[in-house]
């Protein structure tokens, strides 16, 4: 479709020669010449004027004679300068240029495009438009749209004087289940304005709910990953049309897929644990239709001496580091602080410590509580300084509870 589209004008006046450049009386006057440029501050002589026939052959002291110039761009600085034509064709010379911008003759408002949203077929919606004259004297126009848009009333219509108004009314009578688009277009004294109009038909007697379903990823009700976001596709049918296909996770997020009889919606970020991600497809009479399917974000972890056997198994500084870091990784997905570990550099040199086993704890046990689960029980759960041997099922016990999560 055709954007808005808009014609400049500009009034221009000067006054009648009377003589000759030899002073005698000017008795055969036929014509002038208006030139026009908006690049040239001299447009005289040049390609583009408009030819204008004198009233009189021999104009009176004072006589003004008067041009509009139409079809000009809007907003856009022109220079005119005239010239007077006998009848045997000698041109004088130019008058010395003057300068103005084009300006509209009328406005149309509103300016931005105009939705007539959603309408049953065989009924209509109206809406309306204001015109507006922005300069003096009288100008008439006429207003037209295409099918399934028509005009009401408003034209044609006539404004007198500046700021002079008239309402037109345009009415969308859909006779089809689809979406119409088309220009809505004002013209008067050569100048042209256009408002895009959309409209959607649909059919209220409709009651068939659109069939939508979920193919990817897997095709199934559930669905584990350790990666986030995700993209879903599937496919949706209506016994009239599906409108739009749009998602919502249970977890927080929402939006519309792309395409509608085969759908794809990407971009789904998933929070760790289970998010239940809902997928609908519309129908222009309302209907929605529904599939839902559950993803579990999962973090998957490796340890190393998995698991650490008792009595057999030397606990090492390994084993804590890499507790550190899984546990580090589930407060993150789950938007909690990184844990203020003591020793946070952890090396062969350093020496095991009660303390080292007890934030483990007490960080893995924050996570749970982040996601209301019930935190792990352990063994020896008031673990003592210079008391409590560090023992390979504490380990365990932690691995397993990180693995737990979500």
């Amino acid at each position: 479709m055709a954007g808005p589209g808009h014609a400049g004008v500009l009034d221009a006046s000067w006054t009648a020669p009377t003589t000759n450049t030899d002073g005698s009386p000017l008795t055969d006057l036929a014509s002038y010449r208006v030139y026009y440029a908006a690049a040239a501050t001299d447009p005289c002589p040049g390609p583009a004027f408009l030819q204008v026939a004198s009233p009189t052959p021999s104009p009176g002291p004072g006589t003004t004679v008067s041009l509009r110039l139409t079809g000009l761009t809007t907003g856009t600085l022109y220079y005119v300068s005239v010239t007077a034509v006998d009848a045997t064709g000698n041109e004088s010379a130019c008058s010395v240029a003057a300068s103005a911008v084009a300006q509209a003759t009328f406005t149309v408002k509103p300016t931005a495009s105009v939705s007539f949203g959603s309408v049953s077929v065989g009924s209509f919606a109206d809406r309306t438009f204001t015109v507006q004259s922005t300069r003096p004297g009288t100008i008439s126009g006429t207003v037209s749209a295409v099918a399934p848009f028509g005009i009401v009333s408003g034209s044609p219509f006539t404004l007198s004087g500046a700021g002079a108004t008239q309402t037109v009314t345009v009415r969308f009578t859909p006779t089809t289940v689809a979406t119409a688009t088309a220009n809505v277009t004002f013209t008067a004294a050569g100048d042209s304005v256009s408002r895009l109009v959309t409209g959607i038909g649909i059919n209220l007697s409709d009651t068939t709910p659109p069939s939508v379903t979920i193919t990817s990823p897997q095709g199934a009700s559930g669905y584990s990953t350790s990666s986030s976001p995700i993209t879903l596709a599937g496919t949706a049918s209506d016994n009239v049309g599906v409108t739009q296909v749009t998602w919502s996770n249970s977890r927080g997020g929402s939006g519309t897929a792309t395409g509608t009889t085969n759908w794809t919606a990407s971009g789904i970020a998933l929070q760790l644990g289970s998010n239940v991600l809902t997928v609908t497809a519309r129908d222009a009479a309302g209907n929605i239709g529904t599939a839902a399917m559950t993803a579990t974000l999962t973090i998957a972890f490796t340890f190393t001496d998995d698991p650490l056997v008792a009595q057999s198994t030397l606990v090492q500084v390994a084993h804590f580091v890499e507790l550190r870091a899984a546990i580090d990784s589930l407060r993150t997905a789950l938007q909690l602080m990184p844990f203020g570990w003591t020793d946070a550099a952890l090396a062969p040199s350093t020496g095991l410590k009660v303390v080292h086993v007890t934030e483990l704890r007490t960080a893995l046990n924050e996570a749970y509580q982040a996601v209301g689960r019930t935190a792990p029980t352990y063994t020896d759960p008031a673990v003592t300084a210079g008391l409590t041997v560090i023992k390979a099922v504490h380990l365990n016990e932690l691995r397993a509870a990180v693995r737990g999560l979500p």
